[in-house]
């Protein structure tokens, strides 16, 4: 069989099984256990490898669901975008068309169905997880429920995917010169290709999966990413140090397909928020305690970890500060006041 055909078996394996998985669950709304839950099996999807924080999340939550309804409502979890063929934008639009039932996804990925859902990655936009948490889950989380809802999508909750921290194999960065001309591997969003080249660096757009490689043979000076992510990637193999500079927060949604959202009964919806918002709490906590560790034993395995000042973290906002005013006037009012994101006072 050659390559095309083996493809096209697979998506149509992939859609049967969703549309089986699906005819089963119209076919069992009705039935309930003894205590009143619906028999039920929903779908989950995310991007993440097994050991990533959101097919964490979502294997927590599914035990959740499963140990408090008494095994009637159940989570068949798939990391990988397994349904979607691993590709991340194919399955946020399964999630909107109601494909999935549930998933979890970074608001940078979130942005191929409405590019305002990244606004929080602004740099700078948040000091600490606790700043995080708290913006979030107020005036943040309500402006995210909104713009989902307008994309079919119900927001259940958001953990922590973690503050990006740059690595590199040519030397420590300090300062913003240190910066210059590193090909640094970062996502394709406007807003982190646009703070790289603001600091002079030649940001390079390219699958996760192929950075490792692409480090090994000097392709790319080095990556940005979340402690978590660097480790679980091994990024400390190869790469030789570390800047803790936190320079944008990215977080992963919570959310349900509306249309399939609003099929289940009150107490299953009940239900699942609960464990939505338990499970998001956890990942928020694993992800913060896991980040020290993760710390030592990068230090351990010789990595050279810089943390910066309060000045020498002042002359990187000075560089970027034009630049970043800009990205604030493209996302506009309404989505930055949701976040409390203003204009950069170095005088602070």
């Amino acid at each position: 069989m050659n390559g095309k055909k083996a493809l096209t078996l697979l998506w149509i394996l992939t859609f049967t099984f969703l549309a089986a998985a699906c005819g089963f669950r119209d076919s069992d709304r009705t039935e309930r256990d003894e205590d009143g839950y619906q028999r039920i099996e929903l779908v989950m999807a995310v991007n993440g490898t097994d050991n990533q924080i959101d097919a964490r999340v979502a294997d927590y939550f599914a035990a959740l669901v499963e140990e408090r309804s008494g095994g009637s409502v159940t989570v068949a979890v798939f990391p990988n975008d397994q349904l979607a063929g691993g590709n991340a934008s194919r399955g946020i639009e399964m999630i909107a068309s109601g494909s999935v039932d549930l998933a979890a996804y970074a608001t940078c990925t979130l942005a191929v169905v409405d590019s305002q859902l990244p606004v929080a990655t602004i740099p700078w936009s948040f000091t600490d997880y606790a700043d995080a948490r708290e913006v979030i889950d107020s005036t943040g989380g309500a402006y995210y429920a909104q713009r989902l809802a307008e994309k079919n999508m119900t927001y259940l909750g958001s953990f922590h995917n973690g503050f990006r921290q740059i690595t590199n194999s040519k030397h420590e960065v300090r300062t913003p010169a240190d910066m210059k001309n590193l090909k640094i591997r970062v996502p394709g969003s406007v807003v982190y290709m646009g703070f790289f080249r603001a600091l002079e660096a030649d940001p390079t757009s390219m699958n996760w999966s192929e950075v490792f490689t692409a480090i090994q043979q000097n392709t790319i000076d080095g990556q940005e990413n979340g402690v978590s992510i660097t480790s679980s990637s091994k990024m400390q193999e190869v790469q030789n140090y570390l800047t803790m500079w936190g320079y944008s927060y990215e977080n992963d949604l919570f959310v349900a397909n509306t249309t399939v959202w609003e099929t289940l009964e009150e107490k299953t919806r009940t239900l699942l928020q609960e464990c939505a918002t338990e499970a998001c709490e956890w990942g928020r906590d694993t992800l913060e305690a896991e980040e020290l560790e993760l710390l030592e034993e990068f230090e351990a395995e010789g990595m050279t970890i810089t943390y910066l000042t309060e000045e020498e973290l002042n002359a990187f906002k000075a560089a970027i500060s034009d630049w970043r005013d800009g990205i604030i006037a493209d996302f506009g009012q309404e989505a930055c006041e949701a976040f409390g994101i203003t204009s950069f006072d170095i005088t602070e």
